[in-house]
């Protein structure tokens, strides 16, 4: 098959008119030309015979013979008896490539609507010789632990079944069944009481956040923030033209006394783990937060990101369990209890809003593959998805309490934020370790990922408390073996380094006693 792709080339797209004064050979010579100068065809490409051009082109095969000999005398072609008519591989200057296209480039800069300033969410640190041996990446979930078993029997049962519905377009909302399954669930688990009707599914909570941006944001609005909190939902709002109001957070959660005098479109929290300094919101802090909602008439976002991890306590009531206002718009996850590559999640919408979410979800892109979300719809609600939990939960309080033992291990007792659930902690360095962005540099020569609040996904407004003494440390991807075995390199590589930092001259790591 490649043989006869190469022995026979596409047909070009050439059109040719037939009642103009230009001869038929120009223009075929001009329409050539046109492709050469665009790049449609490179140096090298193989052109059709003068045979198959006249078929294409319903004209005779004298004229595309004139018109090859005319570009063959230009440079443009050449013609090889073995091979072929191909383009030349050595054009002629005046058809050489422009070598970066700057001249068009800002003139399509110049159509684009207003720049607005988005801050990029920051990228998974790299080692200085090549891929890192450990990385306490945040957010990132260990592939091992994916339910592969059920997934195969799920998507093989429902191949089996009718196919019919993956030949029609869906509801924009999401497939019905996994609707249904998912105010199920938060029902059960987190005390939240929806119909069907106000969840729409979305591509993980990114794409959730772009549907409620599009919603009710216009340039211009305000939007409450957590300082700090998630860079991706910082840049939705940015990327919206909103103007973005940061709230401090302390060890309650996010301040809402500071909120006193704002009045916002949005405000945007991750109360049962804030991210990233883990901290959970406490009850009162929720219900003053409802209350400043309520009387200003602002939209609240919970962000639910990981609270299917809960490891000491009962956790408290979702805020939208507590919200009698309808003042909450809930947002919630697969990609942290099942996998990232589903691009599966959900928002529910208070009933005033859930008809203009759908329509702009359709705008969006109409919806998700139907296959997948039926197999988790099933996942759900067969209680496979719950066992998984239990699994996960197990697994990751293994590596939680790994991680603990070894930061005591080597550095003694430690502040360690956000151990209460979720799928990281913030570590707060000893008195006289190096910065935080120092340890993560020296880790980083041993091929070790640890975050400093630069380098983790988080936005930021001036002066965050303890930031420069604060490591953030994801520890669901890594085994406990392999937590001991990177902690070992993080307290050794430190132990080096302390001397010649500021702040190293009075640190000891305990491995020193």
């Amino acid at each position: 098959m490649p043989r006869l792709a190469q022995q026979y080339p596409t047909q070009l797209p050439l059109t040719l008119r037939r009642r103009t004064a230009v001869p038929l050979q120009q223009q075929i010579v001009e329409q050539i030309r046109q492709l050469v100068l665009r790049e449609v065809l490179t140096p090298g490409a193989r052109i059709p015979s003068t045979r198959a051009l006249a078929e294409q082109l319903d004209v005779s095969r004298n004229t595309v013979a004139i018109a090859y000999e005319l570009l063959t005398a230009e440079g443009l072609i050449e013609v090889h008896p073995a091979r072929g008519t191909s383009v030349s591989r050595r054009l002629p200057k005046a058809f050489a490539p422009a070598p970066s296209g700057v001249a068009s480039k800002a003139r399509a800069a110049e159509r684009l609507r207003p720049a607005v300033p988005v801050r990029m969410p920051a990228l998974a640190l790299r080692a200085p010789d090549g891929a890192l041996l450990y990385d306490f990446r945040l957010g990132q979930v260990d592939d091992a632990l994916f339910p592969e078993r059920s997934f195969r029997q799920l998507f093989a049962r429902r191949l089996e079944a009718t196919l019919e519905p993956l030949a029609r377009y869906g509801d924009p909302a999401g497939l019905e069944a996994l609707r249904v399954a998912i105010a199920d669930h938060l029902r059960r688990a987190r005390g939240i009481r929806c119909s069907p009707d106000r969840v729409v599914v979305v591509a993980g909570c990114q794409e959730g956040l772009n549907l409620i941006a599009r919603v009710l944001l216009s340039p211009g609005m305000d939007v409450v923030v957590e300082n700090p909190c998630y860079q991706g939902a910082a840049s939705v709002f940015e990327s919206h033209g909103a103007r973005l109001i940061s709230a401090p957070v302390d060890e309650e959660g996010v301040c809402v006394a500071a909120l006193s005098d704002v009045r916002a479109t949005l405000a945007y929290v991750t109360p049962s783990h804030q991210f990233p300094l883990g901290f959970t919101l406490s009850l009162a802090r929720r219900l003053e937060l409802l209350d400043w909602a309520s009387r200003t008439g602002a939209y609240v976002i919970e962000d639910d990101y990981d609270s299917d991890f809960r490891y000491e306590g009962s956790p408290l009531l979702a805020l939208q369990a507590l919200d009698s206002q309808s003042s909450v718009i809930y947002l919630g996850t697969f990609s942290k209890s099942i996998g990232a590559g589903l691009r599966l999640g959900y928002a529910v919408f208070p009933e005033s809003l859930a008809a203009a979410a759908v329509a702009a979800k359709s705008i969006m892109n109409n919806g998700h593959p139907m296959l997948d979300q039926a197999v988790v719809a099933e996942f759900l609600a067969s209680g496979a998805f719950d066992r998984h939990l239990r699994r996960l939960r197990h697994q990751y309080l293994s590596r939680r309490d790994c991680l603990l033992r070894q930061i005591e291990r080597y550095f003694g007792p430690c502040r360690v934020d956000g151990i209460e659930g979720g799928m990281h902690v913030a570590w707060r360095l000893p008195e006289g370790a190096p910065t935080a962005r120092v340890v993560q540099q020296l880790a980083l020569q041993q091929r070790v990922g640890i975050y400093s609040l630069e380098a983790a996904p988080v936005h930021a407004e001036g002066s965050v408390p303890a930031s420069d003494s604060t490591v953030f440390l994801g520890y669901p991807c890594l085994a406990p073996e392999r937590i001991e075995r990177a902690m070992a390199m993080v307290a050794e590589t430190v132990k080096v380094g302390a001397p010649h930092c500021p702040r190293g001259a009075t640190m000891r790591c305990k491995m020193d006693v």
